[in-house]
């Protein structure tokens, strides 16, 4: 009966030493992933607090760029940056957003380091896209249409519409046939504001944002040589790889960015 109770006794001791350790890892656990939890919560709040500190500094919201489309556009920068797609010394960041009208000065340029906006103006879509509000947009060739997603800026070349800027559409399936369609920044006539009063909206090009004369050489100037344009609009089916936030996660603070996030943290 003694070695009975014994080997009870015995029994007992180790399976409750063995609930105590699996639930002394369970909450080590439990705690090591609220920790990781917190951290990421913490860089991704400061990363919101850093894209918003610049929207508010340069003074977008009074301009009409939405937070949300400068949001991706900031966003799709730091993964082209990460990604060794843009110059070294790359801080500026072109926008279109064709949730807008033509009549809408609806092209932005923002220096991310200086937050500062540069330029605000007029841009036009392609024929193909619609009438004064585009609501088409196609990567085929001969579509006469825009198409969305980010490019990366080239070179300069001059060729029928003088100076132009040759553009390398980085979403495979949305942009990225760019090259082969010639897809590229140039001035043109027909953005001013003497269509919009003639015609009600601007002049449409066959699918190149094109700019008015007056402003192209200095955007042209602005943006060359590896920089980012982002073209958005809200359609059902565009995703990009490059819209992706978990790169805030272990974000590297570049030597040309005021962004306050590091690997190790806050």
């Amino acid at each position: 009966m003694k070695r009975r109770f014994w080997l009870a006794i015995t029994l007992l001791v180790i399976l409750t030493s063995a609930i105590l350790s699996s639930r002394s890892a369970t909450v080590k656990k439990a705690v090591v992933l609220t920790k990781k939890e917190a951290k990421a919560n913490a860089v991704t709040s400061a990363y919101a607090g850093y894209v918003s500190d610049i929207y508010q500094t340069a003074g977008l919201k009074t301009t009409g760029l939405d937070y949300p489309v400068f949001q991706k556009a900031v966003t799709g920068y730091y993964n082209l940056k990460q990604n060794r797609k843009l110059a070294t010394s790359s801080s500026v960041v072109a926008i279109v957003d064709f949730n807008k009208a033509s009549t809408q000065k609806r092209m932005w340029i923002v220096d991310l380091v200086k937050k500062q906006l540069l330029l605000n103006t007029w841009v036009a879509h392609g024929q193909g896209s619609g009438g004064d509000m585009p609501t088409q947009f196609s990567d085929r060739n001969e579509s006469h249409q825009s198409s969305l997603g980010f490019y990366v800026t080239d070179d300069v070349y001059y060729g029928k519409h003088g100076r132009s800027l040759r553009l390398d559409g980085m979403d495979s399936g949305f942009n990225s046939h760019a090259r082969s369609r010639a897809v590229v920044l140039h001035a043109a006539d027909y953005v001013c504001e003497n269509t919009i009063k003639q015609l009600g909206r601007l002049g449409r090009s066959f699918g190149c944002p094109a700019v008015s004369p007056e402003v192209s050489n200095k955007i042209i100037d602005l943006i060359k040589g590896k920089n980012m344009l982002y073209v958005n609009a809200d359609v059902n089916g565009y995703t990009s790889k490059y819209l992706n936030e978990n790169f805030v996660a272990d974000f590297a603070n570049p030597a040309d960015s005021s962004m306050a996030i590091t690997k190790a943290g806050l």
